[in-house]
């Protein structure tokens, strides 16, 4: 089973520092994108987990999907906080009530050696969305000095976003979401102007 925490084993050429934290982060906000519905489509979360590299899926249940969506509940608090402060508070007390001391494993020697902090290679699903969500945002936050990721502006969307490195802060996940919304706000200045 591949199921990665921070460090999703990269070849050496490829690696670039905070890849492997960024990958998992931006995997942890697709994969609030699907789980975050009252019944998953277990489809649509093999799916996530195969674009972000997960091969082996054998496991993925029903039951398995259930615990992921709670699990994602908790995630969706880092993305949803408002400062870095608030984000270091929600990720402290998720790694103290989820995590494990932090490992170095190769699964086995199927993949290049990479970091863990759930209790076992492959352990239950939701225990590794919320762990290895959570150590991917944390040194995210820890390298950047920000919160690790945002929670779409757009009343319309909603959708948990990585904020992108540098730069002003990010308020929508998307281009479009933002072009969306200055429409709007356009067009009701312009509405207002002509009432």
């Amino acid at each position: 089973m591949r199921r990665y925490s921070v460090d999703m084993p990269v070849p050496q050429e490829d690696f670039r520092p905070g890849r492997a934290a960024r990958d998992a982060a931006r995997r942890a906000a697709d994969l609030l994108e699907v789980l975050e519905v009252d019944r998953p489509d277990l489809e649509k979360v093999a799916e996530v987990l195969r674009a972000h590299g997960e091969t082996d899926l054998g496991d993925l249940s029903r039951e398995a999907v259930d615990e992921m969506r709670e699990a994602a509940g908790l995630v969706r608090e880092v993305f949803a906080a408002v400062d870095v402060d608030q984000a270091a508070e929600l990720l402290n007390g998720l790694l103290a009530r989820h995590a494990f001391p932090p490992r170095l494993t190769t699964h086995g020697g199927k993949f290049g050696w990479h970091l863990h902090v759930d209790s076992e290679d492959d352990g239950p699903w939701g225990t590794w969305l919320v762990t290895s969500s959570c150590l991917a945002l944390a040194v995210l936050l820890a390298d950047r000095q920000t919160p690790p990721g945002g929670v779409c502006a757009s009343p319309t969307c909603g959708k948990a976003f990585v904020h992108a490195a540098g730069g002003s802060p990010q308020r929508y996940c998307s281009p479009r979401c933002a072009t969306r919304e200055r429409v709007a706000a356009h067009r009701r200045a312009q509405r207002d102007q002509d009432s």
